[in-house]
């Protein structure tokens, strides 16, 4: 794979790289139904942001949603102290614990993520790969139903500029790659 590789006119950009540091208006967050910070990207975005993003997913939980965020749905708090002025946190699918909805699931994080973005006016976003680490969602199912979901979005909405989806190591890029369904 050369340092990055494009779809759908360059609007969508597949790199390797650590997602607190990418230059975008938006990150997206894999975060556990607490908001309150966790492993993996979920926990690199709560260190590197700072306790700003902690206070602002505490006052999220206590207004609205009291007993912690539902699986595919995406809230918005400020970026912290990270390059991103947004972080979208979207909670994604545990693989095996609700085989029937699960591929919906996981295709709601990325839209409802796309959507919050859309309405409040973010033109660049940046994804991790949702579900695909310690929630165990095969990484060329995952590939699938983003790439087709971020695709379908995209076809029908021009404001976006970038989507930008980052993988922190190659191996799981070159896998995305193989699976991806934009072409």
């Amino acid at each position: 794979m050369k340092n990055n590789e494009s779809f759908l006119d360059g609007r969508v950009q597949i790199v390797v790289g650590d997602i607190t540091q990418q230059d975008v208006t938006a990150i997206v967050n894999a975060a556990n139904s607490s908001l309150l910070g966790g492993a993996g990207v979920d926990g690199a975005i709560h260190r590197n942001g700072g306790p700003q993003i902690l206070k602002e997913c505490q006052e999220i939980r206590e207004t609205l949603y009291p007993d912690g965020l539902p699986t595919g749905e995406a809230v918005l708090t400020t970026g912290g102290n990270l390059p991103a002025k947004y972080v979208i946190h979207t909670v994604g699918p545990i693989y095996g614990h609700d085989l029937e909805r699960e591929s919906e699931l996981l295709a709601s994080c990325y839209r409802n993520s796309l959507l919050l973005a859309y309405q409040h006016h973010i033109s660049s976003i940046a994804f991790p790969s949702i579900s695909t680490g310690i929630y165990g969602y095969p990484k060329p199912e995952a590939a699938k139903i983003a790439s087709t979901t971020i695709k379908q979005f995209l076809t029908t909405d021009q404001r976006f500029e970038e989507v930008r989806l980052v993988f922190f190591q190659q191996k799981d890029a070159s896998t995305f790659l193989d699976y991806q369904e934009f072409e």
